[in-house]
């Protein structure tokens, strides 16, 4: 009974993500509780950080300046601790979720990740809305509740502001934060089996299909019209193994290359494509040449 009430809160979590191309991939959206531990573990690296600077840059200070308050080095690594703190506290989500793989440390522990619900590429605006958002969410009304020494009728407020947006995932079926839903992003769960294990990387980068015999070997000319994006969501099709998805995704690229490879080889005429670009974009990142998608 525990099991299918488990399966059963997995499946309404099930949504359809559209990519600009017209594709239909299937995805989860991940749980209130992996998104809960992946905010809680990424707070505690920053902080983590946070101190071990603070004290790095206090030991340089005893050692350089003896904590001369009116010495101008002591003056200037202040000024550097303040940037240090601006940029870790702020810097930390940006980095990581402008990465390729759209998640922080607490978020790949987690096994959930950023998307864009429009299913078209993360951008710095969406990403920057987000995070901002989460000041005003949850920062700003602790940091005010914690500078006063009393309990009164402000802290009051600032209390039901902040249990606001903290309840706010859970008046919606998506789970979305407000930050989510003014960046037009949602997070959900990363593919849990390895690519890896669901093709052999070498055998299609030959080109070879198994079950047919088919050779599928693209040039410069077809691999050129797709990037990272691109790649990033072909991966994405191969770990989920969607029949339906493969497919789709197979004519797409077809159409997009002016191929005719038939029907019923799709998954390996997609690993074969798969190896090829992901092979052609790491040359192309060795001599400095980088494309981020089919626009770049």
């Amino acid at each position: 009974m525990r099991a299918g009430a488990l399966d059963r809160r997995a499946n309404r979590r099930q949504r359809v993500l559209v990519t600009p191309e017209g594709l239909a991939l299937p995805i989860s959206v991940a749980s209130r509780s992996a998104r809960t531990v992946a905010l809680i573990l990424d707070l505690a690296i920053m902080i983590t950080i946070q101190v071990l600077v603070s004290v790095l840059l206090f030991l340089l200070a005893v050692k350089v300046v003896g904590l001369n308050e009116k010495s101008p080095a002591t003056e200037f690594l202040l000024v550097v601790w303040v940037i240090a703190m601006f940029l870790f506290r702020y810097g930390y989500f940006l980095f990581f979720e402008l990465g390729p793989r759209g998640a922080t440390p607490g978020k790949r522990a987690a096994g959930i990740r950023i998307a864009a619900r429009d299913g078209g590429r993360l951008s710095v605006d969406a990403v920057i809305a987000r995070n901002l958002l989460r000041d005003i969410e949850v920062f700003l009304p602790l940091g005010y509740m914690a500078s006063l020494g009393s309990f009164g009728p402000t802290d009051w407020l600032a209390f039901a502001w902040l249990l606001l947006f903290v309840l706010f995932p859970f008046f919606n079926r998506d789970a979305l934060r407000a930050g989510d839903l003014i960046a037009g992003t949602w997070v959900v769960e990363m593919p849990r089996r390895r690519l890896e294990q669901a093709m052999s990387l070498g055998e299609a980068a030959r080109g070879h299909s198994a079950a047919t015999g088919a050779e599928y070997r693209f040039g410069d000319a077809e691999l050129s019209v797709y990037g990272e994006y691109e790649l990033q969501t072909l991966e994405r099709v191969l770990r989920e193994n969607n029949p339906e998805a493969l497919v789709a995704v197979a004519q797409a690229i077809c159409a997009k290359i002016g191929w005719s490879a038939g029907s019923g080889d799709e998954r390996a005429f997609l690993e074969a494509f798969y190896a090829q670009l992901r092979a052609r974009l790491e040359r192309d990142m060795r001599f400095g040449k980088r494309k981020a998608d089919k626009h770049s």
